[in-house]
């Protein structure tokens, strides 16, 4: 009997030791990095994925206080977290840098959990340092975008408000000529054609300008537009633009002939691209824009194509709808037109993609939020 309860305890010792030696395998293999610390501040068993990514070895490690390669701004707040543990209480996605040997800066993700029998702490930490490199550039480029969007908005203000008063003096004098001293019927057109564009720039700078107020307060008004008059309105604005090229626009908006959106941004969108279609056209060609609407996947869309230079997309990439993003030697491009439309779009919801090949043309896809 003595010798079958020998045996058992041979086999439990056997199956313990196994269960051991896989633990054990499993905690020097990890890629994460695993340690386990006293209450004391030191680490009193770490796997080699800690001294492989601070670059310390085991005896570096093991002779200071964990504190002493924590980065110093964190140390504090380490601290606190540490004390919290000792309570007994588990951490869970606690962040913070360490230094590594030759002086570089790693962000670890830490979950630990305390047994205060045997005043140890167990945890486990992920290196997030690039995630946290990520967001960090990410928070950059977002707070540079936000301040050139001020600087844009501050501009734009600017020289709308600087405008009105001109375009109002030039309604004034258009108010005080008497058309029936003109005896040139071309004249007077012209003076008629001259007064209506006025009128319609000075309507547009107050509307302009309303929108301004109102996307300040993030309420940019929407309301149910036609495209057809929309585009009557942006052609009547560049009439002798279109003419003086030999633009041919034609036009189909029977798939979705209204929708609802900014009137003054679906103007701007218009008018940024026909106006770039007739800017860009190839030498000796005539500009020949299209404009229709379509329903793809139950979305309402808006296509713009022409006959232009195009793009080499490869080469432009993501930067096309980026502002004073210039891809064409033109003295008048100044990389504004492409980037309000992408803003006109995506700050009500929609998606612009755009196809193009050099001297074959530029399409662009606008899909509306539905």
């Amino acid at each position: 009997m003595d010798e079958e309860n020998d045996l058992e305890f041979v086999n439990i010792l056997k199956d313990q030791f196994l269960e051991y030696k896989q633990l054990n395998e499993f905690f020097m293999l990890s890629g994460d990095l695993l340690c386990i610390a006293g209450f004391d501040g030191y680490f009193k068993k770490i796997n080699p994925a800690v001294s492989k990514l601070l670059g310390y070895t085991e005896q570096e490690l093991f002779a200071k206080p964990i504190n002493e390669f924590v980065y110093s701004d964190d140390k504090t707040v380490t601290t606190a977290s540490r004390k919290q543990v000792y309570t007994g209480k588990a951490l869970r996605n606690f962040e913070n840098r360490y230094v590594t040997k030759d002086g570089g800066i790693v962000w670890l993700s830490w979950t630990s959990m305390p047994l205060p029998d045997q005043q140890l702490v167990l945890a486990i930490a992920k290196n997030v340092t690039e995630k946290k490199l990520q967001e960090e550039e990410r928070n950059i480029f977002i707070d540079n975008l936000t301040k050139i969007n001020q600087d844009l908005k501050q501009f734009t203000r600017m020289t709308s408000h600087d405008m009105r008063s001109p375009v109002s003096n030039l309604l004034a004098i258009f108010n005080l000529l008497d058309l029936s001293k003109i005896a040139d019927n071309d004249t007077v057109e012209l003076v008629k054609l001259l007064k209506t564009t006025s009128e319609r720039l000075h309507e547009t700078m107050n509307n302009f300008v309303d929108v301004m107020i109102k996307g300040d307060k993030l309420n940019v008004p929407i309301e149910k537009l036609n495209f057809e008059f929309s585009l009557d309105t942006v052609k009547s604005s560049v009439s002798s633009l279109i003419k003086d090229s030999g633009a041919a626009i034609t036009e189909d908006f029977s798939a979705c002939k209204d929708i609802f959106f900014n009137k003054i941004y679906l103007e701007s969108i218009l008018l940024n691209l026909i106006t770039n279609a007739i800017k860009y056209a190839r030498p000796g060609q005539v500009p020949l824009i299209s404009i229709y609407t379509r329903i793809a996947d139950e979305t309402e869309q808006l296509i713009i194509s022409d006959n232009g230079i195009g793009f080499d997309l490869e080469e432009v990439k993501d930067k096309i709808f980026g502002l004073y993003q210039v891809f064409h030697d033109r003295p008048d491009s100044k990389g504004i037109g492409l980037h309000l439309v992408y803003t006109h779009v995506t700050a009500l919801g929609g998606m612009i993609s755009v196809e193009s090949k050099v001297n074959e043309g530029t399409i662009f896809t606008i899909s509306f939020k539905r």
